[in-house]
């Protein structure tokens, strides 16, 4: 069994509620969307078998927080990442898996060995996509919500209020307890667009649902 991965890393998390966390980073290659604002698209990969990535990760100090397992999407790869994950979880780390949130059926093979979960939320005016995903975000946030899962969501100044409206209704139905993360499209980042999700963050607010506004810190401090 191999799997496709772009890179293997360590460095801080630069998004979401564990930013500032040192983690070795193993990035896949492949994604089931294409969200015009991703930062990570590449043509190019490793081949490993999961002993062998497990090798690698142990070549790095164990001063991390956790193993972030990203992309890409990781769980295109479910297998291979089930066999990566049994052997991390056995080798007494943390598992913490980066998603766009639209595989359940994927999650549900893998979560027994995963510690956090960050979902991502895709809008359809934000990602630019006709069809939206809203039952695949929902199958995916009631399994995920069997592990300890925050929820990222992009906000562009393409992002429409209703849908923002739609992804608070979902999260207050399936998992009011998750924290949202409102974090800024690094590329169209400007004082209009900050003033927006100070708006977002405040329709948050009145649903009772614990968001905060975090950009992409690694960018914001020239760690890309």
């Amino acid at each position: 069994m191999k799997a496709r991965i772009i890179e293997v890393f360590d460095t801080v998390q630069g998004e979401g509620i564990y930013f500032g966390e040192k983690q070795i980073f193993v990035r896949f290659f492949g994604c089931n969307l294409s969200c015009r604002f991703c930062d990570t698209p590449s043509n190019r990969f490793t081949e490993y078998e999961p002993q062998e990535l497990f090798n690698e990760i142990n070549l790095y100090k164990n001063d991390f927080h956790s193993i972030s397992f990203t992309g890409g999407e990781p769980l295109l790869q479910k297998d291979f990442l089930k066999e990566i994950l049994k052997l991390s979880s056995a080798g007494g780390y943390r598992n913490y898996l980066e998603t766009n949130g639209t595989l359940a059926g994927e999650l549900k093979e893998v979560i027994d060995y995963l510690d956090i979960i960050a979902m991502d939320l895709k809008l359809p005016s934000s990602i630019g996509m006709a069809s939206h995903l809203w039952g695949m975000h929902r199958k995916f946030l009631e399994v995920a919500s069997k592990k300890e899962v925050f929820i990222k969501v992009v906000i562009c100044h393409s992002t429409k209020e209703k849908d923002l409206r739609e992804a608070l209704k979902l999260i207050k139905e399936v998992n009011h307890s998750a924290i949202l993360v409102l974090q800024p499209n690094s590329h169209e980042d400007d004082a209009w667009l900050r003033v927006r999700i100070g708006v977002f963050a405040d329709m948050a607010q009145e649903e009772n649902i614990t968001a905060c506004v975090i950009p992409q810190m690694h960018k914001a401090i020239g760690l890309e």
